[in-house]
């Protein structure tokens, strides 16, 4: 038995125990990291310098690109170090980081998706109250609803793990801190509240599913009626990837949180957590820029002008 004030740190799990593994784990999770850092911010810088994607559907895009930037930056990096020195220890102020920032970009992820759904659905099924119903003003609330719900989401569920008292040590079995597997090490019976708080969190998030669902269904309806494919293929463009990225999201979560007691152990839950913290904010932007040919015009004038400038450098520091 430990008690939880006596805690100044938590293990991790480790993801290999020789030291090639260990290095192997940090050059593919180096990879990925840098990949995710690219193309969220190509998608970011596009958005922001790009006049023709000054839209709502793009305002609200980028925002997912800096909430998939912070979640990934949360687990990640601390993964790595880990694995590349051989070691497990992680402070107690750094996991109770590690478990706030990681409810808040996840819960503001979610309730981002689901303003996103509504924005399409405004954009194809009310096309003549789109502008009212998505002004700037509106798109800046509702944006700041997402993140300010999320910030909420987070402080309460940190602030009551963190106040429940362990008794089964400080061993973490995942690779970053997660409340489910800290919430193993409380005492028994001392986790209610927690538990409450989750239970209200899957409602809240059941809702926002049922909503974007709802959404969807209205829309494919919409479409259905448009009499022309190319009216058919630019709906289609912009509403399947965010279909993709929202069952993505939500399968890899959903999974990962409410999957049989009897079908778990370390290894799947290692593989689990990878899936649903990793992989989503890595392929989301390849997924939204796969069909979007007005997001690809903007990557590559991005792309375009950094390997201009990059190329002038040198000529004007011949001068």
């Amino acid at each position: 038995m430990s008690n939880s004030s006596s805690i100044t740190e938590f293990l991790l799990l480790a993801f290999a125990n020789t030291r090639e593994l260990q290095l192997l784990h940090f050059w593919l999770f180096l990879g990925i990291y840098l990949a995710a850092l690219l193309s969220n911010g190509l998608i970011i810088t596009a958005v922001a310098c790009e006049h023709r994607l000054h839209t709502p559907m793009y305002f609200f895009l980028l925002n997912l690109s800096v909430l998939d930037l912070g979640s990934i930056s949360t687990t990640v990096p601390k993964s790595m170090v880990n694995s590349l020195w051989d070691i497990r220890a992680i402070s107690y102020a750094h996991c109770a980081s590690q478990v706030f920032l990681s409810v808040f970009f996840v819960s503001a992820e979610l309730y981002l998706l689901t303003i996103m759904s509504f924005d399409r659905y405004a954009a194809i099924c009310k096309p003549l109250h789109y502008e009212t119903l998505l002004g700037s003003r509106a798109c800046v609330h509702m944006a700041a609803a997402a993140w300010g719900t999320g910030f909420l989401t987070a402080v309460l569920h940190t602030a009551s793990t963190f106040s429940i008292p362990l008794c089964y040590g400080n061993a973490v079995d995942q690779f970053f801190c997660e409340i489910p597997q800290i919430l193993k090490l409380s005492c028994p019976g001392t986790y209610l509240s927690e538990a409450g708080l989750l239970v209200a969190s899957v409602c809240f998030a059941f809702w926002c599913f049922i909503s974007i669902m709802v959404s969807y269904v209205q829309i494919f309806r919409a479409v259905l009626r448009i009499p022309s494919q190319r009216g058919w293929h630019k709906a289609f463009s912009t509403c399947l990837p965010h279909l993709a990225v929202v069952t993505l999201f939500i399968s890899t979560d959903v999974f990962a949180y409410l999957k049989p007691s009897s079908i778990s152990s370390p290894t799947l839950d290692l593989v689990v957590a990878v899936l649903y913290s990793v992989v989503p904010p890595t392929v989301n932007p390849l997924i939204y820029s796969m069909r979007n040919q007005e997001l690809k015009d903007g990557i590559k004038k991005v792309i375009s002008k950094m390997f201009l400038n990059s190329d002038k450098l040198p000529m004007s520091l011949q001068k």
